[in-house]
């Protein structure tokens, strides 16, 4: 069982830049083999990949935000970040926090945080 936390999302400008974090509390496993990823969902659209982060931390984005978006992972401290930066209008969303284990192939999600891009 995985419990997913997301923080640091708000209100920026076009350009600027926000970090989201969340933080998880995996009782009976450890936060290390979890697939980690961001995805993000705007009202109407489905939800998408953002990035995503491997137990070994190989990592991927969506092309909308190569160059922009930096995922990372801190398994001391079972957290995972979202570095966005020169960030656009077109990234405002609910963007939610998921695990995957990588053994049950069982995922969880987190509650979500808004983005909103706006001058």
């Amino acid at each position: 069982q995985v419990q997913l936390v997301e923080s640091g999302g708000g209100s920026v400008q076009p350009g600027g830049s926000l970090r989201l974090s969340c933080a998880a509390s995996a009782s009976g496993s450890i936060f290390s083999i979890y697939r980690m990823a961001w995805f993000r969902q705007v009202p109407g659209k489905q939800r998408e990949l953002v990035a995503a982060i491997t137990s070994g931390s190989a990592t991927s984005y969506a092309d909308s935000v190569k160059g922009r978006f930096t995922i990372s992972r801190d398994n001391a401290k079972n957290t995972l970040y979202l570095q966005m930066n020169n960030v656009k209008p077109e990234d405002t969303a609910v963007y939610y926090c998921s695990a995957l284990h990588i053994v049950t192939m069982r995922s969880y999600w987190g509650q979500g945080t808004q983005v909103t891009v706006s001058s």
